[in-house]
């Protein structure tokens, strides 16, 4: 059934006006109103709130980069990229998938650090019974035994002596802001490893094919389409990402 255009004219016409209404009808409605300004303080306890305020903001903007180079985050997202580039995937899995894994592996690695970080040092804040300063000390405790698990020594001595701190007796002697660093380097280095073993299996494919495909003559075809289905066969056929994944949560332990 075919409408005719003065009709559709019509009802659009009647469909604007019945919006100019209901548009007059809700600038009618009152709305509160919002004042974000600066105002000179009246007492000291206005400035220590402000400056609570903004040291929350901070922690805030930053919590994401000290999720990352304080926790397992940053060998498990490496190693899974260095599978990616092994595999030769291209963005299979995408970067979403890949964070998002990794995510939740560091969450459930790193599960009784938080445990014990709300055993001691948050739930006794809470009810009153640690200071502000006492209760940040005691999370801080369970973070760095799990750092200094996982950092090497030399990492550590290269950044004391950068810090040109004294040789420390006891890890208790050596700061948070040198052993953050010490344990990121460590972490690199580890995670470049695994990427490495991970790396070697893939490559002695892609060879095997390259070679085959020379000698038949078929030098104009890419090695990595033919390598990539085989690759991925390999991959699955001995359960890869079980393998990967026990791989990364034994090496914290």
């Amino acid at each position: 059934m075919r409408i005719p255009f003065k009709t559709l004219a019509v009802a659009g016409l009647l469909l604007g006006l019945a919006t100019l209404s209901d548009s007059a009808r809700a600038a009618a409605i009152a709305l509160p109103h919002l004042d974000i300004g600066v105002r000179s303080a009246s007492s000291p306890a206005d400035v220590s709130l402000s400056l609570q305020i903004l040291f929350l903001l901070t922690v805030l903007s930053l919590a994401p980069a000290i999720l990352m180079l304080t926790t397992s985050f940053t060998r498990i997202v490496i190693v899974l990229s260095f599978l990616r580039q092994a595999l030769g995937t291209q963005q299979i899995p995408p970067n979403q998938v890949l964070v998002g894994l990794a995510m939740f592996l560091t969450f459930f690695n790193m599960n009784p650090v938080f445990g014990k970080i709300n055993d001691t040092a948050l739930q006794p804040y809470l009810k009153g019974e640690l200071k502000q300063a006492e209760a940040l000390t005691a999370a801080v405790k369970p973070m760095r035994e799990f750092m200094f698990r996982q950092t090497r020594e030399k990492d550590l001595a290269l950044f004391v002596y950068l810090a040109k701190a004294p040789r420390p007796a006891s890890p208790d002697d050596i700061a948070t802001l040198t052993l953050i660093p010490a344990f990121v380097l460590s972490e690199l280095k580890t995670a470049f490893q695994m990427g490495f073993i991970i790396f070697i299996p893939f490559l002695i494919i892609d060879m095997v094919v390259a070679s085959t495909l020379m000698s038949m003559g078929m030098m104009m075809l890419p090695p990595v389409t033919i390598s990539l289905p085989f690759k991925i066969l390999l991959f699955v056929m001995i359960d890869g990402w079980h393998l990967i994944v026990r791989s990364l949560m034994t090496s914290f332990h």
